[in-house]
């Protein structure tokens, strides 16, 4: 698939962006594992917002990949899971996660090195690195 061809506003890249977003991958990877309530999840990912996590989860499952089950009992209970399509896309970002973590050390590497690269002043042939030629 060439990115070039897909329009900005097609429904394909509104569905990858919902995947590929910081809260929505890291809420697919934990759903994997089981079940849960929203505080639970909240605790499981970390550092995401209430309102954050709330408007993921409703994206997500507008988008048919969470299912929200909400029991009719008091207090309120209210549990999250992945669909057969949720689990889909859920094992597709976990298998890039996995990827990042793997090749955490290459990208160090590579940073670094583009580092190096933009830290030094580039020097025109003839000239010195401390004035015009003399």
């Amino acid at each position: 698939m060439d990115m070039a061809d897909i329009d900005p506003l097609c429904p394909e890249r509104l569905v990858m962006e919902h995947v590929t977003s910081r809260w929505g991958t890291l809420a697919l990877i934990a759903l994997l594992e089981r079940p849960y309530r929203f505080s639970e999840l909240r605790r499981e990912i970390g550092s995401v917002s209430e309102k954050m996590l709330a408007q993921t989860l409703r994206t997500l499952e507008r988008d048919g990949l969470v299912h929200r089950d909400a029991k009719p009992v008091i207090p309120p209970r209210v549990d999250y899971s992945l669909t057969a399509l949720g689990r889909e896309a859920a094992e597709q970002v976990r298998d890039l996660a996995l990827w990042t973590q793997r090749r955490m050390a290459a990208v160090e590497r590579a940073r670094e090195a583009y580092d190096a690269t933009q830290a030094r002043p580039a020097v025109a042939p003839g000239v010195t690195a401390g004035g015009p030629p003399s």
